[in-house]
């Protein structure tokens, strides 16, 4: 059922292909966009700094957090865009760009990765030369976790990643001025050769930098797992920044509850999706019952973890899947802002949940600290920013896809 409801969102043409008086004019983003952004910038940029000097290791976890949730952003929304291409999707053609102005992130990913690999020796155990030398599980996997292939391999990805984008938010853009229809198809190409390498590279990126924090323990579908959270988050941002526009009249007339229903639908499939996933891998390793892969959970289950383990379940699950669960409620534009918001948070609590346990000195249960507040205000910053940036230079509609009309007269 989950499969086939994704199938008819994704490929459903309109039964009636009427034509609709279509004139875009560009209009600049509210100036709350802006103005936001760049106080969310400067105030975190501040404090992340001071907070490097206050206490090193947590802030370097921390940053991390907020790193891999820009990732999951980023990358989701060129998945989003290429999904799109290859599935033939029209309802979603006349959104497309704000997924493109996301992924405009992924460049930037070559400037934020830089802290975190000069900081690898606060994050990962397997850094230190010494600890590999005293454990055997480590001197095993050293051909693979070593600091020079870690480094190769992220610079690699982040460069494939950004690659794609460009290639594909060029044809796009190009197309607006030569209403081409040709350049669809080549994107449709690129976007069938990205898939396969979008599964390895952010399959990899999930294992090199959150599960090698613990680098003894290891689950086959964790590259699943931080792939059902990245849809859930990019979605959610492309969500929110819809209505919201939608509200100030950015895409009115064209946009109707059908086009909302669709974004809420496909939140709630994969909000499905990543409780599957989520249940499936905590149900393998305690059927199993192996001291290697119990203790990953077990550690999350000591001390005050255990209240954010709990809470993980509330917040990522059962919140969003009531909320989402009737048809009104996936075409509501206050419940859809309100959840977008609350799934951006559910996966940056996911994050923290997996990342922060790994630090020493949170293993056996969490400690309050200022610095825990500091870097998701930096992200935002980073994230409205470069957003606000792109979209100054490019129209918020592809006004040259030959699939707009129809994705404008969508309806269920």
């Amino acid at each position: 059922m989950r499969k086939a409801l994704i199938y008819k969102l994704l490929i459903r043409r309109p039964e009636t292909m009427h034509q609709t008086d279509f004139n875009y004019q560009k209009k600049d983003l509210p100036a709350g966009f802006s103005k936001f952004g760049l106080i969310f910038l400067v105030v975190g940029l501040i404090l992340a700094v001071a907070s490097f000097f206050v206490d090193q290791t947590r802030a370097a976890f921390n940053y991390l957090v907020v790193y891999m949730m820009i990732v999951s952003i980023a990358l989701g929304s060129l998945f989003l865009i290429a999904l799109e291409y290859v599935a033939g999707a029209d309802w979603s053609t006349p959104f497309r760009r704000i997924p493109e102005f996301f992924a405009g992130l992924l460049p930037v990913l070559f400037i934020l990765v830089i802290p975190l690999l000069f900081f690898n020796h606060d994050l990962f155990h397997w850094a230190h030369e010494e600890a590999v030398k005293e454990d055997k599980i480590l001197q095993g996997k050293a051909p693979y976790l070593n600091i020079s292939f870690f480094v190769i391999r992220t610079l690699l990805f982040i460069a494939i990643w950004v690659l794609f984008y460009f290639i594909l938010q060029r044809n796009s853009k190009k197309q607006d001025t030569t209403k081409d229809q040709t350049l669809t198809t080549k994107n449709i190409r690129f976007s069938a050769a990205f898939i396969p390498l979008f599964a390895i590279t952010i399959t990899f990126t999930a294992v090199d930098w959150l599960m090698s924090l613990e680098p003894h323990w290891f689950s086959t579908i964790f590259g699943v797992y931080y792939f059902s959270g990245t849809v859930i988050a990019a979605l959610a941002a492309v969500t929110l920044v819809v209505v919201v526009l939608k509200e100030k009249g950015y895409f009115n007339p064209w946009i109707t509850d059908d086009h909302l229903y669709s974004f809420g639908a496909l939140l709630f499939a994969f909000v499905n999706f990543w409780a599957y996933i989520a249940f499936s891998q905590f149900m393998l390793i305690w059927y199993a019952d192996l001291p290697e892969e119990t203790f990953w959970y077990l550690t999350r289950w000591e001390g005050s973890w255990v209240i954010f383990s709990l809470l993980l379940i509330f917040i990522h699950f059962l919140v969003p899947y009531a909320m989402l669960l009737s048809q009104p409620a996936k075409m509501d534009p206050k419940r859809l802002k309100f959840i977008s918001v609350w799934l951006l948070f559910a996966h940056l609590f996911d994050l923290f949940w997996l990342v922060m346990p790994n630090m020493q000195p949170l293993k056996k249960g969490y400690v309050f600290s200022w610095i825990d507040l500091v870097f998701p205000i930096l992200g935002i910053g980073i994230v409205l920013t470069v957003f606000n940036f792109i979209s100054k230079k490019e129209n918020l509609i592809p006004v040259g896809d030959p699939k707009l009309k129809k994705g404008i007269n969508f309806h269920l």
